[in-house]
């Protein structure tokens, strides 16, 4: 065939591919319309996980699972905005990689607020200033983010997806040689996880300029010609700045998980993952029972994480994370079960197939 006769065998295709998203948009319509008259919630992520699971066991062509998974988050994400258009705090600022994970969710068609701090985002959600907010929960080099721990805790907003992303920093800066760099700009984590780099590429020792995110780190280095950035590609490209190295972290196996938060209750599905926050009773034991209770009834722990209580001195608190749903029977009886204090966080669609 004839690249001409390739590109109209193409240009058919794109035409038919048009007319059969234009019909499911119709079927979105209608679905939204039960929804609003109902009440209930527009963003499924078990329905959606369903959706592409189905999709990659019926595939056989040249598609990868990770390409099915991309082009249909962003139909999803056309798709909900049709049922009713839908607005996104995230841990700001635009181009951080908080940014990044909420657009691979909710798409390029969403409302998105920035905010300068974890809580701003659940106090926008508490106030129903926003339907959904993206936060950071842990990343494998840096542990737990404890102020998402504290937030959980004090704030009612719901846990109802995660997912986990490749978290690579680039260096990006004007200037066309090396040695003509005097300072680097960089959020405090993302330098720590480039030292290697700096190390093998820098003799002289250069100033290190903390910045409150990487996307800050690149809008300073576009301002100085003797400065660099250490920060996403995201943000490198929205203040225009060349990349001069990608993927420069000591860690190239580095992951963030970020949750998804928003006031509803998700259904069951077949890979469910819960996450609570357990307050113990003060007494020798007492932690040990609790666990046990979970293992007596065949629950599988994914991850338990201490945090002190700010309004106790010198108590904890426990992040839990465990395989089921909140409305599974083994669930319910290891939490009638339980001493101390039990706050459900949510239940979500395990993202593990990518974990940390």
């Amino acid at each position: 065939m004839t690249l001409q006769e390739l590109r109209e065998g193409i240009d058919k295709i794109d035409d038919e591919l048009l007319k059969l998203l234009n019909r499911r948009m119709r079927y979105v319509k209608e679905v939204g319309k039960l929804k609003q008259n109902d009440g209930s919630s527009i963003y499924r992520p078990e329905r959606e996980r369903e959706i592409i699971e189905r999709l990659n066991r019926l595939n056989d062509g040249d598609l990868t699972p990770e390409a099915i998974e991309a082009i249909y988050m962003e139909i999803f994400a056309v798709s909900r905005n049709l049922e009713l258009p839908e607005k996104i705090a995230y841990l700001g600022p635009e181009g951080s990689y908080t940014h990044q994970a909420a657009e691979s969710r909710f798409g390029a068609l969403s409302y998105y607020l920035p905010l300068n701090s974890i809580e701003a985002v659940f106090k926008v959600l508490q106030n129903r200033e926003a339907k959904y907010g993206v936060i950071p929960i842990e990343n494998n080099t840096e542990g737990a983010v404890g102020t998402t721990i504290d937030c959980l805790n004090k704030y009612d907003s719901k846990i109802v997806a995660e997912l986990y992303m490749d978290i690579h920093h680039s260096f990006a800066t004007l200037a066309e040689d090396l040695k003509e760099i005097k300072r680097i700009y960089s959020h405090p984590q993302g330098y720590n996880q480039c030292k290697n780099f700096l190390e093998e590429h820098f003799l002289m020792d250069l100033e290190f300029i903390p910045t409150y995110s990487t996307s800050a780190a690149a809008q300073k280095a576009k301002e100085d010609k003797e400065g660099a950035a250490i920060c996403s590609a995201i943000a490198a490209k929205l203040y225009n700045l060349p990349i001069h190295f990608e993927k420069i972290e000591d860690n190239r196996a580095n992951r963030t998980r970020f949750l998804i938060l928003s006031d509803f209750k998700n259904q069951r599905s077949d890979n469910d993952k819960t996450s609570i926050i357990a307050k113990t009773d003060n007494a020798p034991g007492s932690l040990v029972d609790f666990l046990k209770n979970f293992q007596d009834h065949g629950i599988n722990l994914t991850k338990i994480e201490s945090r002190p209580l700010m309004e106790e001195h010198f108590k904890s608190m426990f992040f839990i994370d465990f395989k089921g749903h909140i409305d599974d029977a083994n669930i319910q009886e290891v939490i009638r079960n339980s001493k101390g204090e039990i706050k459900w966080l949510g239940s979500y669609v395990s993202g593990e197939k990518n974990a940390l």
